[in-house]
């Protein structure tokens, strides 16, 4: 494929509607709102409450192995060890395998753009344009418009995951999970009420959340982590510990399995396709930010492996420096086909890394000012963003009780206002009404489907067992 028509939308005249797309109604609010309503008749708000497995539910590892199916094998058993750890961790590298199950469940519908992999450890804090800290979704491999259900279901039932690994009774992971839905209700109601603008415009500041935490401790520590990532200076911190100086280059460091150079014949044909790639990468940028690229010089890239559901793809860092106390490190993260793409429609995008960059803009409010794709010779889509700036990711792990709910509120609200950017926040909130009906559905079936993650994840200990799968354990 050429780069003009790797840049391209498909064309498709014989199978349209197997394109996943979000289509606009411009009928007033009011009239929106009413057939959100009237969508209860067909699809009754407390048929979100079910789960039970079908009796022809596909096998969840053979699932797992398809997802893995064009990533590097050796990275593999990380990945599989990885997803070992706990039934959170399981359920973190699993969205292939609950993206099966949800496209059987009711649904309105009603189009968004979705996360497609939207649980709590995928929301975090960076920095816009314009150095101002928001917190948002920070992860979009999966995007695609689908069916705003999907995304809410898994966030909620990523609650429910993660408080019974925190050591979180029934009630209080449940709890959270109603605090989750409650806020996506209530937040989808107020973004109904705003006009296309507004809701374009709006976004979450740090200041915001910190005041949203109500525990002293857990108040402070956040500001300080937050100031911590603001004020991070990239020369006298990143530098030092990921570069290397050798033979009058500068070299990322390897640290293996996790970081580390080709070591293969072909590396040095590797290395060069990749400097041509950036080429082409650059040209899916604005002009302003050419000029800006191009005060950077391309030195060194290493393969990087990263978080639980993403290892195993082709990811890495490379390193540009403008001068020689201007270093830029840059992420290139391979983008594969969605796990939604099976059952919601083919992308209209040819680039995945192009799919992943355009519904990172239509749910974000600001995106990183390097942000563009690329196709390498081999026919791999890639998406490239800095790899930190001002980044930060939810301490799960230590959440208390309260503390998980208040994360829960902030999630719900995120997503919400996601959906209302690409989505139709009348319609789904005329749906969801101003009871709690749909709350406490969703509770239900995010207790029923962590239930069914733990037989998932005792599958997954039984295939690693059998050998089935091999596994590497990290020290």
């Amino acid at each position: 494929m050429t780069k003009k028509e790797s840049t391209k939308k498909h064309k498709h005249s014989d199978d349209a509607d197997n394109i996943a797309r979000i289509t606009v109604d411009n009928r007033s609010r009011t009239d929106r709102k009413a057939n959100g309503k009237a969508m209860r008749l067909a699809v009754p708000l407390a048929s979100h409450a079910a789960w039970q497995a079908p009796p022809h539910r596909r096998d969840p590892i053979e699932l797992l192995i398809e997802s893995g199916v064009g990533r590097v094998p050796e990275l593999l058993p990380i990945r599989y060890g990885r997803m070992l750890q706990s039934p959170f961790t399981f359920y973190r590298g699993a969205a292939a395998i609950m993206t099966a199950d949800l496209a059987g469940l009711p649904k309105t519908g009603i189009q968004v753009q979705a996360c497609g992999d939207c649980h709590l450890v995928n929301f975090g804090s960076f920095a816009t344009p314009e150095r101002r800290q928001i917190f948002a979704i920070n992860d979009f491999d999966e995007t695609l418009p689908a069916p705003w259900e999907w995304d809410i279901k898994r966030l909620v039932a990523s609650f429910v995951v993660a408080g019974r690994n925190n050591g979180l009774t029934a009630d209080e992971s449940r709890e959270a999970a109603l605090a989750c839905v409650r806020s996506y209700r209530e937040q989808m109601r107020e973004f109904s009420k705003m006009q296309a603008l507004e809701v374009w415009y709006f976004s979450i500041d740090i200041d915001t959340v910190l005041e949203t935490i109500e525990d002293d401790i857990t108040r402070e520590c956040s500001k300080k982590r937050f100031a911590k990532a603001r004020n991070r200076d990239v020369m006298d911190e990143d530098f030092p510990s990921m570069v290397t100086f050798e033979n009058g280059e500068h070299r990322i460091r390897d640290n293996p399995p996790l970081i580390y150079h080709l070591q293969t014949e072909e590396a040095t044909a590797v290395n060069a396709r990749v400097r041509e790639a950036f080429d082409r990468y650059r040209d899916t940028l604005a002009d302003d930010r050419r000029v800006l690229l191009d005060r950077y010089e391309f030195k060194d890239i290493a393969m990087k492996v990263v978080g639980v559901g993403s290892v195993g793809t082709r990811c890495s860092i490379a390193l540009l420096m403008g001068g020689a106390e201007e270093p830029l490190f840059l992420q290139v993260k391979e983008a594969r086909t969605s796990v939604l793409e099976p059952y919601a429609g083919r992308s209209e995008y040819a680039n995945n890394g192009e799919r992943v960059v355009m519904g990172q803009r239509l749910m974000l409010s600001a995106s990183d000012i390097f942000l563009g794709w690329v196709e390498g010779k081999e026919g791999n889509h890639f998406y490239i963003r800095q790899l930190r700036d001002m980044k930060l990711k939810p301490l799960v792990e230590l959440f208390t009780p309260s503390v998980m709910n208040q994360y829960a509120d902030l999630c719900g609200w995120v997503l919400a206002h996601a959906h209302a950017r690409s989505g139709d926040a009348a319609k789904i909130a005329g749906y969801l009404g101003k009871k709690e009906d749909f709350d406490e559905a969703l509770a239900d079936f995010a207790e029923a489907y962590a239930d069914q993650n733990e037989q998932d994840y005792k599958a997954l200990q039984r295939a690693v067992h059998e050998g089935r799968l091999e596994v590497y354990i990290e020290s």
